[in-house]
């Protein structure tokens, strides 16, 4: 397992563990890794690196979407890498 943003542009991965996700309650204030979960970021989801070059948000493909998100939500999103 790797953190997310530890992956290079091209490279395919499962999202395996959220660290600090104790589950969102809908509703109330959300943290950015409910807002990740809202964006389609979850344990079992198939993700691509779109780009992840220099400084600020990597962009990854979930599903038929693009997200972008910060690379400190991205350190803390565990993945398997799947083999090319």
């Amino acid at each position: 397992m790797a953190p997310l943003g530890l992956l290079s542009i091209g490279e395919k991965a499962e999202i395996v563990e959220i660290k600090g996700q104790t589950g969102c309650v809908h509703g109330s204030s959300k943290n950015q890794l409910c807002h990740a979960e809202d964006m389609g970021l979850r344990v079992g989801k198939m993700i691509e690196m779109l780009n992840n070059e220099g400084r600020g948000p990597i962009l990854l493909k979930v599903d038929e979407s693009r997200i972008a998100i910060g690379r400190g939500m991205a350190m803390k999103i565990l993945v398997r890498r799947k083999k090319r």
